[in-house]
């Protein structure tokens, strides 16, 4: 066991903070809200999105790479808008809808490929619509809601399937919604917050989950705060619902909110440091990146920041005495082959079951590192 910790130190290491955390990284490079984003090899891509409400929207991309903290320039979309939605299928970046400008939407569908950085055309969406949110499920794509611009929200689900770039009507979401989120776990999609009637309307509170294998919907827990323009993530089979807007345009919000479909509960975290809505949030190696959005109500003000939220932290400071060093070791070794959660800490987020030599080496990875206190 000797050897292998010595063989550990030599390997990469990064630390970590002992309880959930909010972490500032470097600034996009081109301040938006209403962006949508998609991950591709472990890099974020910030895709369109809008400065000026009364302006033309912006075809912008820019990716972000988490290991490094650096933004790189890519292709224009062909299609400048903003509150389009967004997918990752076969290792292509669908964008979905959404608006050109403030008064209309598109049914435009566009598909960026990451390797080649250029964009190709396709099957149109049967239903104009902006505010829109899009998740995938089984390789097909579903677009969820919105409103048509001219027209009115929408309840409409329609599948896309981009092996034979065609649409598919689905049953329709129960209750009617534009500025919502959704997320999948498990092959099921949760459609969740969103507002009502019109870009100005009242936020919600409602989760409907929808299952594509039945084409069925079913009512769930509702959030505790009620909200639209807001986003979602999943990084350990838990949804994260985060910032948006109580509605009317009431102020931004920094809430986030846990959601656990096995037990059909909410639970309250720790606050997003930057309050906003119309952001979008995506997941790299466990942690929830929350990019861009608006801070404030009037004139719609657009932000570059973003966040790093690590809602599972690697704990390996055991004893709680600010450093890591022979006594966590010896903690460990005192585990060893047991099931002890606290000392299973790899693969993450949740170990395998057993205390065991890769829990040892991630240990070793961190050994004389400083960790601030446990709260």
């Amino acid at each position: 066991m000797v050897v292998i910790v010595v063989l550990a130190l030599g390997l990469a290491s990064t630390s970590y903070a002992a309880q959930e955390t909010w972490t500032r990284k470097a600034n996009m490079p081109t301040a938006r809200w209403g962006l949508s984003t998609g991950v591709m090899d472990g890099k974020i891509y910030s895709i369109g999105g809008g400065q000026n409400p009364y302006g033309t929207y912006l075809s912008t991309v820019e990716a972000y790479d988490p290991k490094t903290d650096t933004w790189t320039k890519k292709a224009d979309m062909p299609t400048g808008r903003a509150f389009a939605g967004a997918s990752v299928v076969n290792g292509k970046i669908y964008v979905v809808g959404g608006s050109p400008r403030n008064d209309s939407s598109t049914s435009s569908v566009e598909a960026y490929d990451t390797a080649t950085d250029t964009w190709t055309r396709k099957t149109n969406m049967p239903t104009t619509r902006t505010f829109l949110s899009t998740s995938v499920v089984n390789g097909k794509i579903y677009a969820i809601g919105g409103i048509m611009l001219p027209g009115g929200v929408t309840s409409a689900v329609e599948e896309y399937d981009p092996a034979r770039d065609t649409w598919t009507r689905r049953a329709d979401m129960p209750t009617a919604r534009l500025g919502l989120s959704t997320s999948v776990i498990d092959g099921r999609i949760y459609a969740i917050g969103g507002v009502t009637g019109d870009l100005t309307g009242s936020g919600l509170l409602t989760v409907e989950e929808y299952d594509p294998a039945t084409d069925t919907w079913t009512q769930k827990a509702n959030m505790s705060k009620a909200r639209g323009y807001l986003s979602t993530s999943v990084p350990n089979g838990k949804i994260y619902a985060i910032g948006g807007t109580p509605g009317s345009w009431g102020g931004m919000l920094s809430t986030v909110e846990e959601y656990d479909p096995v037990t059909d509960t909410w639970t309250t975290k720790d606050d997003m440091p930057t309050a906003r809505c119309m952001l979008s949030t995506s997941v790299v190696d466990w942690k929830i990146y929350a990019i861009g959005g608006n801070v404030q109500y009037w004139p719609w003000t657009p932000c570059s920041t973003v966040e790093e939220y690590d809602p599972n932290p690697l704990v390996v400071d055991f004893n709680g005495d600010g450093i890591v060093d022979s006594a966590d070791i010896c903690l460990m070794i005192d585990h060893w082959h047991t099931d002890e959660p606290l000392y299973d800490i790899a693969p993450r987020p949740f170990g395998d079951g057993i205390v065991d030599v890769q829990d040892l080496i991630i240990l070793a990875e961190h050994l004389f590192e400083e960790i601030p206190p446990a709260e």
